[in-house]
């Protein structure tokens, strides 16, 4: 099983709400600039997902269309099926449904929903990966998504439950290179810790009959100095060095050329094709989609 068989694909997560002409004029850009995926994470205080994806689709004709990842604690499987059934109905059957456990607890505490542990939150999850399996597996499920039986599932997650998990049932494995505090806080782990939970991931999938796409969710994108940009992240990856910030991926900085070599590089060790970055980062990241089409 080769999981690097699948193409490059490149999304942005956007983070940022505004008005409607705003929005619409945002996702244009997106697909101009050669993005194969539109994102929306589930976070209060961000973009509502589903009507954001839906509103896309219409000013957009090619890019698919995902959730960077919905908080399953805050959704009951049932109105969730419901809401992705009809936002692949709603765009073309370009929906991508990503789900996670959730990490903020102050979230749940504004939204009134219980936070619960770690195993917990795994729990909420599992159940609900199990009921969208079985509600839109149901040819009687009313609405129908336009994809069947589903619409592809990206899982995302660090912990050995999560990767069980994501080999079992998604269609993209999702790494952030980082661990997380109830508080949201992001903290890169090491390379070395990231070889070790993709190797660990692959070792639960090795059954499968068709392997998953592997992501990477990129925190920076840096058309600069290589060095300044690792020096001004190593406050948010306490424990780690400086060329261990440069070999990460979650940091991709110099050149555009570097930095397309870089995706390559992650591309052969890690085995990430799907590479999300962040609202913004872009404009930045643009030119090295652009790169890796010139050399393909």
């Amino acid at each position: 099983m080769n999981p690097c068989a699948h193409p490059f694909r490149f999304a942005v997560n956007m983070l940022s709400p505004g008005s409607a002409a705003e929005w619409r004029e945002k996702c244009r850009r997106a697909e101009a600039l050669g993005y194969d995926v539109i994102l929306v994470p589930d976070h209060l205080g961000m973009p509502a997902p589903f009507p954001s994806l839906v509103a896309a689709a219409e000013a957009t004709e090619r890019p698919r269309l995902g959730t960077m990842v919905l908080n399953a604690g805050l959704w009951n499987p049932a109105m969730l099926a419901r809401e992705a059934a009809t936002t692949d109905q709603l765009t073309g059957g370009r929906l991508e449904l990503g789900l996670g456990a959730g990490y903020v607890k102050a979230e749940h505490d504004r939204a009134g929903l219980p936070f619960g542990s770690p195993r917990e939150r795994v729990d909420h999850l599992e159940h609900t990966v199990r009921e969208l399996e079985r509600l839109l597996g149901d040819p009687e499920h009313a609405p129908r998504p336009a994809q069947g039986p589903r619409p592809p599932l990206l899982l995302g997650g660090n912990g050995d439950r999560m990767l069980r998990l994501a080999a079992r049932y998604a269609d993209i494995a999702a790494f952030s290179g980082a661990t997380t505090d109830d508080s949201g806080a992001i903290r890169p782990v090491s390379p070395a810790v990231l070889d070790e939970r993709v190797a660990r991931y692959q070792g639960f999938a090795a059954d499968r009959p068709e392997p998953a796409e592997l992501n990477i969710l990129v925190q920076r994108v840096v058309v600069g100095d290589r060095r300044a940009a690792a020096r001004e992240l190593l406050a948010q990856a306490p424990g780690l060095t400086e060329d261990e910030l440069l070999a990460h991926p979650v940091l991709l900085a110099g050149s555009v050329k570097d930095i397309a070599d870089q995706v390559r590089a992650h591309r052969e060790r890690f085995g990430f094709t799907y590479f999300t970055v962040l609202e913004p980062s872009m404009e930045a990241f643009a030119p090295v989609i652009e790169e890796l089409g010139r050399a393909a």
